[in-house]
């Protein structure tokens, strides 16, 4: 492919977490500067649904400082969507629109920042481009809080989520202390079939903090082990604090919460519902008294909370993210692999989005414990190193500060 000369258009999917906008950030800044190549930086709003609706945010327009505000804004800044395209072998509607807008807009550049799903988006419009021979390079940046993208150490948004729960849980450890006889309380925590967010609970435990028990859906869930589990620990200690994911699955692969049957566009159910379930059990058959805490969207929303590390991996998924598009680095996302060595030290790379789209990365088994009920000193030194630095929020009148856009008229 030839160089190409157009407008960039990016956008966010799936899921937000503390740090996507600090990789729109990235993205924005680095395309500004490659004046050879891009002529204007487009975001869309709500992602690809923005796209179809012919939805835009024109980067140069905004106010500067807003830009730079991204670093410390959490949630979706343009606005995210779940939106499942269909295979353009089955339906061609949304793609025969999207060629329509590339044309009109000069869009020669695509980049999709996401997860799993968003991935898989990514990869049929890079597909559909290819096989109509529109002259465009797609780009995928990864995001997402449970850190289940294969091909790379980690994703940006997982650091900083993981520094919210590790210090959550040291919080309402502490506080536990306070009285001589406790009760249980059960933290449920977001991870649909990989526990790596509700695995960082433990991290708490480097300051002797922590969860007693921790439940992750790599393992069979056992309610007879559980409550064996419970009753040792209470029994010993008179109080207990126990993470468990949402995904929670029993032997016969059914989720332990009471799921509400409801499912989304990708047709992944709504979770929620394992604590109160756990405690219900706790109270009725075993009458210990227990309480519950759902963390919910806080894991993904607490700039307050955001690792530095996790904030400067984030921008720079972005930047490498323009850079591999401006080489006509088509169909890939950039990854991450840790160097290895006593200091922690990141590589940045590309994959093929045909390898990465709808594949889930768990934890491995060496990171879980033998009992099935915690984690090993493996997956401490894999995570510790994510959450550390802190990105210090920018307050007025004691209220953090936010980034705020405006869509834009396209002429």
């Amino acid at each position: 492919m030839s160089k190409l000369k157009g407008n960039l258009l990016y956008g966010q999917s799936g899921g937000p977490t503390s740090v996507i906008n600090a990789s729109a950030y990235g993205v924005i800044t680095e395309a500004i500067k490659n004046t050879d190549e891009i002529e204007e930086v487009y975001v869309m709003r709500h992602g690809i649904q923005g796209a179809l609706n012919e939805e835009f945010f024109a980067m140069t327009k905004q106010d500067p400082d807003h830009i730079e505000f991204l670093k410390h804004t959490p949630g979706s800044a343009f606005g995210s969507v779940r939106y499942k395209m269909l295979d353009f072998k089955q339906d061609e509607t949304d793609y025969i629109r999207l060629l329509y807008i590339f044309r009109k807009y000069n869009i020669r550049y695509f980049l999709y920042n996401g997860g799993n799903d968003s991935m898989d988006t990514c990869y049929k419009i890079a597909e559909y481009m290819k096989h109509v021979d529109y002259d465009i390079v797609v780009v995928g940046i990864p995001k997402t809080i449970d850190n289940d993208l294969p091909f790379t150490d980690h994703t940006p948004g997982y650091g900083s989520a993981a520094k919210y729960v590790a210090n959550t849980m040291q919080e309402v450890a502490y506080d536990m202390l306070a009285y001589p006889k406790g009760k249980v309380t059960i933290v449920e925590i977001m991870g649909r079939h990989a526990g790596w967010l509700t695995a960082a609970a433990s991290l708490a435990s480097v300051t002797g903090y922590g969860p007693d028990l921790i439940y992750l859906p790599e393992v069979p869930f056992s309610i007879e082990k559980f409550k064996a589990d419970v009753r040792r620990v209470y029994g010993a200690n008179h109080q207990c604090l126990i993470a468990v994911s949402e995904g929670l699955i029993n032997e016969e692969g059914i989720l332990i919460g009471s799921s509400s049957g409801l499912k989304d566009a990708f047709g992944h159910f709504q979770l929620g519902g394992v604590s109160s379930k756990l405690s219900n059990i706790l109270n009725s058959e075993m009458r210990i008294s227990s309480r519950t805490i759902e963390l919910g969207t806080t894991q993904r929303a607490a700039a307050h909370m955001q690792s530095q590390v996790d904030v400067d991996e984030a921008i720079e998924v972005g930047r490498r993210a323009v850079r591999y598009a401006v080489k006509g680095e088509h169909g890939v996302m950039v990854t991450m692999t840790r160097v290895k060595g006593d200091e922690y030290k990141i590589k940045y790379g590309k994959h093929p989005l045909s390898e990465i789209a709808n594949v889930e990365r768990t934890i491995p088994k060496t990171m879980i414990n033998e009992d099935g009920n915690g984690v090993t000193q493996e997956f401490i030194d894999y995570a510790l190193p994510l959450i550390k630095g802190h990105n210090t929020p920018k307050f007025k009148n004691g209220l953090q500060q936010f980034s705020t856009l405006q869509v834009n008229t396209v002429e």
